[in-house]
């Protein structure tokens, strides 16, 4: 269970008693996560957050679970901020920033850019998301939501039924939250997607190799029926041909309140890693789904923190020093930061 020093490149590289450690020790820096603890375990430490690609919700979670544990962040955003423009090569640029840093977290369009620059630094290397590829530590704080919901509702990840709905084929956080709710046991998937955009063939054969069954469908009210968890993700746009934008013109896959009511279970969690499009028309989770204690986006983005912080301390070598270094705070907080987020602070 040591990953002290490790780059973490894949959801691959965790097995269950790793994920266990891990989320127990996110548990305890739930408090410092809130405002109410606090923690200098990484006082003097740099986090460099290098971001080829737009990032707000990613970026900003670990930079802020790493100040929050007393560390200090250098960071660059898009790639005509980075010495790239100049022809530096990307072995160069994680050389150079290994030396200045002491843990890095990368987010880059291409797949193997993200193993390129572990391969040429010495520092850990933290995968903040690498192209089509995989997004790790997005589903790290997800699989921490469902075990958190699932406890509140007493029910178990073993032998649940989850639906994966959307871009399935260009989702990372898809691909890496497949490889980890496999580690269960006799799991039932419905890949729920537009043509075309289906999850790639060697996460299905993965999974059926566990001995979980895949199901796979085009049809919304058939897929939803019966899960115990729904994760949407919004259509990657951005990473389509334009054959594939011409394929899905005019194709239906928004989750509203109608479709919750008249196929969705009343005990079933929806998440979505977020940004969701919530312009009218768009297929992805509708805004008046808000509100139901069912949907647990925001309980979901809010541990992404966290897990975050239990992540830089493992990879960092601090976690025996965790427990005995907090704190309480002395500035104000709120008890939570909305109503969607009551019934977090409830089950804690």
């Amino acid at each position: 269970m040591n990953i002290t020093g490790q780059h973490i490149l894949s959801s691959s590289q965790f097995d269950l008693p790793l994920l266990d450690h891990l989320y127990r020790l996110a548990d305890t820096l739930v408090p410092v996560a809130r405002g109410q603890m606090t923690t200098a375990v990484l006082r003097g430490a740099v986090l460099g957050s290098i971001f080829f690609e737009p990032s707000t919700r990613t970026r900003l979670s670990f930079d802020t679970a790493f100040m929050r544990l007393g560390g200090s962040v250098s960071h660059t955003t898009g790639v005509e901020f980075s010495s790239i423009v100049k022809g530096e090569s990307l072995e160069d640029t994680a050389r150079v920033v290994g030396g200045y840093t002491d843990v890095l977290v990368v987010r880059h369009f291409e797949e193997e850019a993200i193993y390129s620059f572990a391969s040429s630094t010495n520092i850990p290397v933290i995968n903040g998301g690498n192209g089509a590829g995989e997004h790790p530590t997005q589903a790290l704080l997800d699989l921490y939501t469902v075990r958190s919901e699932f406890k509140r509702l007493n029910k178990h990840v073993d032998g649940c039924r989850v639906a994966m709905v959307g871009d399935l084929r260009y989702g990372r956080t898809i691909h890496s939250l497949v490889r980890l709710l496999s580690l269960y046991r006799n799991l039932t998937f419905v890949m729920l997607s537009p043509k075309g955009l289906e999850i790639p063939r060697d996460f299905i054969d993965a999974a059926r190799e566990r001995g979980h069954e895949l199901i796979e469908t085009n049809d919304l009210n058939q897929g939803l029926a019966g899960c115990d968890l729904i994760y949407a993700t919004r259509i990657q746009i951005e990473r389509m041909s334009e054959s594939e934008k011409a394929a899905n013109k005019g194709v239906n896959f928004r989750i509203e309140k109608s479709i919750l009511a008249s196929v969705c279970r009343d005990d079933a969690i929806i998440m979505h890693p977020l940004p969701r499009d919530s312009r009218p028309g768009a297929n992805d989770l509708s805004n008046d789904i808000d509100g139901d204690p069912r949907l647990a986006i925001f309980r979901q983005a809010d541990a992404g923190i966290p897990v975050r912080m239990a992540l830089f301390c493992m990879v960092l070598g601090v976690e025996d020093q965790v427990k005995d270094s907090l704190q309480p705070a002395t500035w104000w907080r709120p008890e939570y930061i909305g109503p969607n987020d009551a019934s977090f602070y409830r089950m804690r």
